[in-house]
């Protein structure tokens, strides 16, 4: 190894096994849908605002002091692990080194998205940002770990790879219907953070996009279904995953939304996500048939 090259490109050329690169690409996928889940804590509890500076929670005092600002502060301490986890990716993942860069540049740039939403007091389109953000580098994320254990390519019918995008734009219209509908009710992040948009069209527009989902995944479940193709593992996990993410909106819905069962909702949601990016991503590269 060339001692005189700078430390970034000296570490760059280090090189571990494949599979201790999997489970690096495997750990980094769910500590993103991790990051989600303490983000959506600190909206759903309120303590957006818990710490009012950035890094530290207030001016000469780093360190959390209230329920709120633990909350707050340990977001951005399981943000700084997951960056740190991004970047170990990018410096390891071999040949997938310009998808790991987009991933950890992506969730680097959740710190200073986050400085600014705290700065102009938990803006609604900043807080929706900050979340969708955090979806786009999950699904990079789940390619890259897919990506590493390489999958071979095999002949499918057009259409069914076609139809698979299709599901994940209704997917992906679900989830911002969801964050919508999320950000109209009862739990907008703090008592002084203004309602975006109102709840009930957003119901209505999260309710036609789930009818619009369903029906192009069942499609796509009974056709893998008589066709004995491998896939149909992902999709069966999908559609149990669906199954109880249905049954808690139902609950939430009726029990008035109440912010610990929001969160679980939250959370299966993003793991929703990974599962339908996993099983489309199949449909473009499956493995060998037979």
């Amino acid at each position: 190894m060339d001692t005189s090259a700078p430390p970034l490109t000296r570490l760059r050329g280090l090189a571990i096994s494949s599979q201790a690169l999997r489970l690096l690409t495997l750990t980094n996928a769910v500590m993103l849908v991790l990051i989600v889940a303490t983000g959506a804590t600190v909206r759903l509890t309120g303590s957006g605002l818990g710490c009012e500076h950035w890094p530290g929670c207030e001016p000469h005092h780093f360190q959390p002091k209230s329920f709120h600002s633990y909350i707050e502060f340990s977001n951005r301490v399981f943000a700084f692990f997951t960056i740190l986890v991004t970047l170990l990716t990018w410096l390891f993942a071999r040949g997938h080194r310009r998808l790991a860069f987009v991933i950890f540049f992506g969730t680097f740039l959740q710190a200073p998205l986050g400085a600014l939403t705290v700065h102009f007091g938990l803006n609604p389109w900043l807080v929706l940002s900050h979340f969708l953000l955090s979806v786009v580098v999950l699904t990079l994320g789940v390619i890259l770990a897919l990506e590493v254990r390489g999958r071979e390519r095999t002949r499918l019918p057009g259409w069914v790879p076609r139809l698979g995008v299709l599901v994940a734009v209704a997917g992906a219209a679900l989830v911002v219907s969801g964050t919508l509908a999320t950000a109209a009710g009862p739990h907008p992040g703090s008592t002084v953070v203004r309602r975006l948009w109102s709840f009930q069209p957003a119901v209505y527009w999260h309710v036609r996009a789930t009818a619009a989902f369903g029906i192009g995944f069942a499609i796509l479940l009974v056709w893998l279904v008589r066709n004995r193709a491998p896939q149909v593992r992902g999709a069966y996990v999908l559609l149990g995953l669906l199954v109880v993410q249905m049954a808690i909106g139902e609950t939430q819905y009726r029990t008035h939304l109440p912010w610990w069962l929001v969160l679980v909702h939250v959370t299966v949601a993003v793991t929703v996500w990974a599962a339908l990016t996993a099983f489309v991503f199949s449909l473009w590269r499956p493995r060998r048939m037979g």
